[in-house]
């Protein structure tokens, strides 16, 4: 099977252990059910596995890709969940300690079928396309669980999303103006700021920039936004936090923390149960996901979201499909 995969690791040059082409894979779990793949997005785990960073050299090569959208057996229109609990979890998939994503133990979406457990195939609405329902699964879920189940958002609250333009980061744009939120972003960039106003930021501010001050914050960035993470926050504010792309070791401030009575909440990925009230929440606003580019799904298209990806440039998902 033709597929786009980890053959080398290189932390400092990760495109070069990049492989596009035929690989023999593993038979699938026996329960399992393949899904033809018509679209996938590109994430950031993906440079990181590239980079050896969550993905062992033993398990090479590795097929890329957590997100795919295609068709079932039955011929269903669907997405792929692409969180994987450990035999026999019982409960939120999410708290599981032996959860693992498409593309860390098992082989990824990047290919012309991946295979995942029946319950993690889902299906999406006529009216959605294949390349932004492949956007859903990891950025727009991630954001959607920070926003309505770690921070609580509530229609009217005033948000802060650190770092415009990423993946996570433009998914909490576009959503938390669709809940009713008012939303300001943070980005180093005029570019990405005008570009964040484009699609429903209320509010688009110099990094660090003081503003006055917000109900909730959507935190990936880490070590280079904590600090201003916290001092944006109202007495009895929350932070959530996903990601930690600039440094995980930052001041921690606990004295602010405690004498404004702050709350700092964690969380990865999504439920299969948040991903249904996702594609729900976008079935009724119409709100759909931001696509930077779309690539087709053979070697140069390949290679040119992946180089797109690891520029740093794209503002929004980086997609490929084979329509």
């Amino acid at each position: 099977m033709r597929c786009v995969y980890v053959r080398s690791q290189d932390p400092d040059r990760p495109l070069t252990g990049l492989g596009i082409g035929p690989l023999d894979l593993h038979p699938p779990e026996a329960d399992w059910v393949p899904v033809q793949v018509r679209a996938a997005s590109l994430n950031h785990h993906d440079l990181w596995s590239l980079r050896g960073v969550g993905l062992s050299a033993d398990r090479l090569p590795m097929v890329l890709g957590t997100d795919a959208a295609g068709f079932d057996p039955d011929g269903r229109r669907v997405l792929v969940h692409a969180v994987l609990t450990s035999p026999g979890w019982v409960g939120e998939e999410t708290v599981d300690p032996r959860r693992s994503l498409l593309s860390e133990r098992y082989p990824g979406t990047l290919a012309e079928r991946v295979w995942v457990p029946a319950r993690n195939v889902v299906a999406i609405a006529d009216g959605m396309s294949f390349p932004d329902a492949a956007c859903l699964p990891t950025a727009y879920l991630t954001a959607y669980r920070l926003l309505v189940d770690a921070a609580g958002v509530r229609p009217g609250q005033r948000v802060l999303i650190q770092g415009a333009g990423g993946g996570v980061a433009t998914a909490a744009t576009v959503l938390a103006r669709a809940m009713g939120a008012h939303v300001v972003v943070t980005s180093r960039s005029e570019e990405r700021r005008e570009a964040a106003l484009a699609i429903g930021a209320h509010q688009a501010v110099a990094a660090g920039e003081r503003i006055e001050p917000v109900d909730a914050v959507i935190e990936t960035v880490g070590e280079a936004t904590w600090s201003h993470s916290l001092r944006a926050l109202r007495p009895g504010g929350v932070v959530a936090v996903a990601g930690a792309t600039s440094g995980a070791m930052p001041p921690a401030d606990l004295n602010r923390v405690f004498f404004r009575s702050l709350r700092v909440v964690g969380t990865t990925m999504g439920t299969l149960e948040q991903l249904h009230g996702l594609l729900a929440m976008l079935q009724a606003t119409g709100v759909r996901p931001v696509v930077d580019s779309v690539h087709r799904f053979d070697e140069e298209g390949v290679r040119a979201a992946f180089a797109r990806l690891d520029s740093g440039a794209a503002f929004g998902k980086v997609v490929l499909s084979r329509d």
